[in-house]
């Protein structure tokens, strides 16, 4: 830190002052003449202070005050400068800076032509700045950045030009670079941002702001996001005018050190210089997964979480507020809206100030009500986007299987179950809410025995999973029992806890089976139900008939004599059952020695085949088949809603949720007020939010309600509780200016965005990078239909299966709109139309 300075002066001259001085005779041979300091130079050419100089030696110090003084009374030798020397508060001292830095400068453009200038220690960089422009003649309007080489081969930024010369470590012999931005608004060191095109890309000339952006591959959320900022005139001229260079906030804690918002701003100035078809945004991307570690590698992303933290990112980047102070927050405590509003208001810009503020952010009321003692708390909270809900039908069309004991038959008793990968997913209990239910489950509706499942456990539903035997034994798993895979869809059945013997249990599984199954003797026969073979059964004496006839009837069994029964009562059953787990996995312990199976829980049993067993007689084409039930041909009709009905359920009263209780001040405890939310005051760019992604534990739904919103006159006055609208304040009704847009499921999704150019005003479509012209009615929210709309359902006999055909559905997410305002001042509003959805809205 530069304190104040002090002048050199040559010890013999100041000697020679001093006697001259004592002795107060002006005509005295000790007259010292003109400052003369031509003993502390090296050389009269460069005036370089010689090495090693040493203070009342060869030298003194004298105050700025004296200096002055001395000059007015004896001038100085023609030609010499004054030696100003600055005292710089160092880390542990205070010192007077007789050498200072000896920097060399020069420009990217020609590294060889250098010139040397010395700075002080407490010199900002903004002065080194300032000197290579006025020695190179560059224009105070051209954008540059400067560079300090340490190495023939490295170079580092000096991003924050409000930094001394001591904090970024520059010292004597040390090179500064000035780079200077090209024309299509890439710097000479990141050339390859842009993407070539088969064209010469130098000579392109095409409107500005009309450029796509490469996917690096799942990288459309973010260009989608990029695009609709980008055609946000007051932010993008903001970066284009270089506004942001001013205001770069290096200090934040809670920022980027100025690398978000100078990562941006280079997208944004290769966008608009109308040189490039499309741009790669490789740059930016790597900043943003560095400070943001969620966005990381290639995965899909939301683009509304990516603009959440964009926003953010160069909010505290281009905070204006250097140092937050504590501020203690009140409640309204009766007090009118009107003051507690500005109140709130003012504290806010007390730590958060900047383009982002200015443009985006707008001021919610709260009120929360105790239910106990109906204290009332009224805060206001500003907010950057609105994140409403849509409207959801209470009526809900799902499609299942159904699995049926006797289609002739009225269902009593069913259970519903949800089948994934051949086995069960869930299986549901009678009190749980559909909201449980996804759209893209495949749900199995079974049809139990009457009487089942009653309270006195005297009947046990069971699920029976469908596994294959391998042909070799796993020993890797610590056994030497056969690997096993699942195939087929599962069976929930209903049986007698006293019939849960092996033998009981074959018997009813295999007429249940006897559909799916080629032989009728399998059905017919008295099998018994076998475990694993073992090796005296191997080695019996009608082994060779066991293996090649699997059944016989019971007539044939009652003639035959004593030991000829006996072995034909032993030959191998069709197939083995074993108890495992709800994943169709046996651990160990599980297997069952009695031939009885007993459960302290809901009882999963496999029924293993044989690979020979299964492919002679399981028919798997005949188990597979369902045909359609009459109740598909009804088509079903995609609900519409109006942004509007969006915003008013925004502002209803909900109550919180138990995971997010309100402290009552009153009552001392925790309490699930009621909650509502109203618009206080608009900003110039408002973004709204559709909760458009269902959320569970285990997955995300997206809601494909279609949302029709106005491209002109968008009215807020109906939903502003603040009435008196000063004209320093937006207006309440807003253009369209820019889309972005979903479609596709979450797997499979694809984000584009339409926008409309501030500086033409036509409407363009952008593909990541590809960009094409666009008419107004194509922004409306379209459906594109694989296969048709058509509902489809196939049925079996014992089989039914409701379904449809799925329907990709492009859906708004971000909405832009400019408000409407005297002398066609174009300003901005930004409608973001996707996010997450309460839980259990399917």
């Amino acid at each position: 830190m530069y304190l104040y300075c002090r002048y050199l002066l040559d010890k013999r001259w100041y000697d020679q002052w001093k006697e001259y001085v004592h002795t107060g005779d002006q005509n005295s041979s000790s007259y010292p003449g003109k400052i003369d300091n031509t003993e502390l130079y090296e050389d009269l050419d460069s005036y370089h202070l010689k090495e090693r100089l040493t203070e009342n030696e060869d030298f003194v110090l004298v105050p700025a005050e004296a200096w002055h003084k001395l000059l007015s009374w004896y001038d100085m030798m023609d030609d010499q400068p004054p030696l100003e020397r600055k005292v710089v508060d160092l880390p542990s001292t205070v010192k007077v800076e007789v050498y200072p830095v000896e920097i060399y400068l020069c420009l990217s453009s020609n590294l060889e032509s250098t010139v040397s200038a010395r700075f002080s220690r407490a010199d900002k960089i903004h002065a080194i700045h300032q000197k290579i422009r006025q020695h190179f003649n560059v224009s105070e309007t051209a954008e540059s950045r400067l560079w300090m080489r340490n190495t023939d081969t490295s170079s580092e930024r000096l991003r924050n030009l409000n930094m001394t010369v001591l904090d970024t470590c520059l010292s004597s012999g040390m090179t500064v670079i000035m780079e200077i931005r090209n024309a299509d608004g890439t710097w000479p060191t990141s050339r390859p941002q842009i993407m070539r095109n088969s064209a010469d890309e130098d000579s392109y000339q095409g409107p500005p702001g009309v450029c796509g952006l490469t996917n690096l591959g799942n990288t459309c959320f973010m260009n989608s996001a990029l695009q609709c900022l980008s055609n946000t005139p007051p932010l993008t001229e903001y970066f284009l005018k270089n506004s942001y260079l001013e205001e770069l906030n290096f200090t934040n804690p809670l920022g980027m050190k100025g690398e978000i918002a100078e990562a941006y701003a280079d997208v944004i100035k290769q966008m608009w210089s109308g040189r490039h078809y499309s741009v790669v945004p490789r740059v930016f991307k790597t900043k943003v997964g560095h400070f943001a570690s969620q966005f990381l590698g290639y995965q899909q992303h939301d683009s509304q979480e990516l603009l959440s933290f964009l926003l953010d990112g160069l909010h505290e980047d281009l905070n204006r507020v250097k140092k937050k102070e504590y501020i203690e927050l009140r409640d309204a405590d009766g007090r009118p809206d009107q003051e507690v509003a500005e109140e709130a208001w003012r504290n806010h810009l007390r730590r958060n100030d900047s383009v982002i503020v200015d443009t985006f952010h707008g001021l919610f009321k709260s009120t929360l009500v105790c239910p106990q003692c109906n204290k009332v708390s009224v805060t206001f909270d500003p907010f950057c986007y609105l994140s409403v809900p849509l409207p959801v039908s209470k009526e809900r069309v799902m499609e299942v299987f159904y699995v049926s004991l006797d289609p002739t038959a009225k269902p009593t008793q069913m259970a519903v179950a949800d089948v994934f990968n051949h086995h069960f997913y869930r299986i549901y209990q009678t009190d749980e809410f559909l909201s449980c239910i996804l759209d893209r489950d495949d749900i199995f509706v079974y049809q139990l025995s009457s009487g089942c499942v009653d309270q006195d456990g005297e009947e046990v539903v069971m699920a029976i999973y469908m596994r294959e035997r391998s042909h070799y034994r796993d020993y890797g798993s610590g056994g030497n029992s056969y690997g096993t895979s699942l195939f087929g869809h599962p069976l929930l059945i209903s049986v007698p806890r006293a019939q849960c013997t092996r033998e009981d249990l074959y018997q009813l599984l295999l007429k249940r089976l006897a559909t799916d199954t080629n032989s009728q003797d399998a059905t017919d026969g008295d099998q018994s139900a076998g475990a694993e073979p073992s090796g005296k059964e191997e080695e019996d004496e009608d082994e060779d008939e066991e293996e090649e006839e699997p059944a016989s009837c019971a007539q044939a069994n009652k003639r035959l004599p004593g030991r000829r029964r006996y072995t034909e009562r032993r030959k191998k059953a069709l197939f083995t059952m074993q108890a495992v787990n709800s994943n169709g996995t046996t651990e160990r312990g599980m297997g069952e020695t009695d031939g009885s199976f007993s459960f302290s829980s809901q009882p999963y049993i496999a029924i293993d085949w044989d690979p020979d067993m299964k492919k002679k007689y399981y028919n798997e084409n005949e188990a597979e088949k369902y045909i359609k039930d009459q109740s598909m041909d009804v088509p079903h009709q995609q609900t519409t809603v109006q942004l509007q009905e969006c915003l008013e359920l925004f502002t209803t009263v909900e109550t919180l949720e138990e995971e997010n209780p309100w402290y009552c001040p009153t009552c001392k405890k925790h309490q699930l007020a009621t909650k509502k939310l109203d618009l206080w005051s608009l900003p110039e760019v408002l973004i709204i939010h559709l909760k458009r992604f269902s959320y569970t534990k285990y997955s995300r739904e997206k809601l494909d309600t279609i949302v029709e919103f106005p491209l002109r006159d968008l009215d807020f006055s109906g939903f502003l509780l603040k009435k008196t609208v000063n004209s320093t304040e937006p207006p309440c009704r807003y253009d369209l200016i820019a889309v972005s847009n979903h479609y596709g499921g979450l797997r499979d999704g694809h984000y584009t965005s339409y926008a409309r150019n501030k500086d033409n005003g036509q409407w363009y479509y952008f593909d990541d990078s590809k960009v094409t012209y666009a008419r107004e009615e194509q922004i409306v929210v379209r459906l594109i239909l694989r296969n048709d709309l058509a509902t489809r359902v196939q049925k079996k006999t014992d089989l039914f299966k409701m379904m449809s055909t799925t329907i990709g559905h492009i859906s708004g997410l971000e909405l832009f709109y400019s408000t409407q305002t005297l002398g066609g001042c174009s300003q901005i509003f930004s409608l973001d139309l996707k996010s997450r959805c309460n839980l259990g809205v399917g």
